[in-house]
């Protein structure tokens, strides 16, 4: 690893916990490996694994495995998210121990790790809508997202302006703000050799505007939680400043355990933020603050529509998911279900921003039977009384690399192939062959020789 930038630690000597030696030493070590289990999914998964003390379904693991290989990665039993960030999941818990009925937006969402967590956290009817600005990155979250598998959760991709106009819909945003990346300097050797203090200046005022343009989408009283993978002051503790200074504004801090080694920093307008340094946690460089908000702000009115439920796509549809209380709506050339009381969102919203996917995508109707979405197969709101396949681990991979994965003969029609009881994609059974179903761009690209 090449040497940390002198004028970076120089920077960090003023900083509370900042120990310089250790903090060296801890970056000539391996980054620490974690995953966050799905609360659905994920029950028995990494049973055996150290927890990580801020969120009870995060898991350390001793070495970091080949994801790749592994369907129950792809099943979406686990996301694999760096340890400290995680602290979100204590954060939410602790600000908003009710979290019915509300609207959520995750700003800067992509991969997904924090739109994820988010989405583990919040009851059925209420929304959350992940949103990332740049169109290939989206696409990454968009997966992320339908691995997981919840229908409330939407996908966006807006730049933060574009948010402002819905003027105090949101609860709670989240904001991850793209900084200049040195709590990642042992994970990412390109965020090493980036960093410069212009980088810096440039990225604290990229994330005041980011700030700024979104701020009138948060109700009153609402909670905007912002967070940077960086050490910067002007980043972190300047940007909580900027924040008390601009706006009407009350700092919300968290109990931490003592033991967790996390850093509650208070700056000099009295903001509470908490700092995490790998030499003082099993986990990366991070920073996060909450803070509620103390302005009048008008809430946009939801305007009349037109439903655009279609009942017959509905009755033909209606065997693939659990419930009953679900509207089929077309999203391009396909249908999406989404939650009843979230029509009223999915037609305000749509006005505003682009809509990348709306509830869950369930398939099309064809002249003789419904085509299902992959969706359905990792959606936790699926029938139990699909048909399914289940198969071995090297079934599995050849399934996920759309080769012949050498399925039992069954009868003809759909099948839902499944590993340790998930599912991974569909199969329809033609008599002598099979076809497979799942997209080409979820296809395994890597020798999968190695399945141990």
């Amino acid at each position: 690893m090449a040497a940390l930038p002198e004028q970076l630690l120089r920077e960090l000597e003023t900083v509370k916990g900042f120990d310089r030696e250790n903090f060296e030493a801890a970056h000539r070590q391996p980054a620490a490996v974690s995953v966050r289990l799905h609360p659905v999914k994920g029950a028995g998964v990494f049973a055996d694994n150290t927890p990580v003390p801020w969120c009870e379904t995060g898991r350390y693991l001793d070495a970091r495995p080949v994801f790749t290989l592994d369907p129950l990665y792809h099943a979406g039993a686990y996301y694999v998210q760096e340890a400290s960030s995680m602290f979100l999941d204590h954060m939410i818990r602790q600000l908003l121990p009710e979290r019915s009925g509300l609207r959520a937006l995750d700003l800067c969402g992509a991969p997904g790790g924090k739109s994820t967590l988010v989405a583990s956290l919040l009851e059925p009817d209420s929304l959350l809508v992940c949103n990332e600005v740049i169109r290939t990155r989206a696409s990454i979250l968009e997966e992320n997202i339908s691995r997981w598998g919840y229908m409330n959760t939407w996908v966006t991709s807006n730049d933060p302006k574009d948010f402002g106009k819905l003027t105090g819909y949101f609860d709670l945003i989240v904001t991850d703000a793209p900084c200049s990346g040195s709590g990642l300097f042992r994970k990412d050797a390109a965020a090493l050799n980036e960093w410069s203090e212009s980088n810096v200046l440039l990225c604290s005022q990229r994330q005041q505007r980011i700030l700024a343009d979104v701020w009138p989408a948060l109700k009153e009283d609402g909670i905007l939680i912002y967070a940077t993978c960086s050490y910067s002051q002007q980043e972190d503790e300047e940007i909580l400043d900027w924040l008390a200074t601009e706006f009407e504004v009350e700092s919300l801090p968290v109990p931490v355990n003592e033991e967790w080694g996390i850093v509650q920093v208070t700056t000099a307008k009295g903001m509470f933020g908490y700092r995490f340094f790998p030499h003082r946690v099993k986990g990366e460089g991070f920073f996060i603050a909450a803070l509620r908000k103390k302005e009048a702000e008008k809430t946009i009115a939801y305007t009349k529509y037109k439903s655009t439920h279609d009942k017959k796509a509905h009755l033909q549809a209606a065997h693939v998911l659990n419930f009953a209380d679900w509207l089929c709506v077309p999203t391009g050339e396909e249908y999406s279900a989404i939650r009843s009381e979230h029509e009223a969102d999915m037609h305000l919203l749509s006005k505003y921003v682009y809509l990348r996917r709306t509830g869950l995508p369930i398939g099309s109707p064809t002249a003789k039977e419904w085509l299902p979405a992959h969706d359905i197969a990792l959606s936790i709101d699926r029938s139990s009384s699909i048909a399914t396949l289940e198969v071995s681990k090297e079934q599995a991979l050849k399934f996920l690399k759309k080769e012949d994965a050498e399925l039992p003969q069954v009868d003809k029609g759909w099948y839902l192939v499944t590993y340790k009881g998930l599912g991974l994609g569909w199969v329809k059974a033609l008599g002598n062959r099979f076809n497979n179903y799942l997209p080409k761009h979820w296809r395994i690209r890597m020798d999968i020789n190695d399945t141990d």
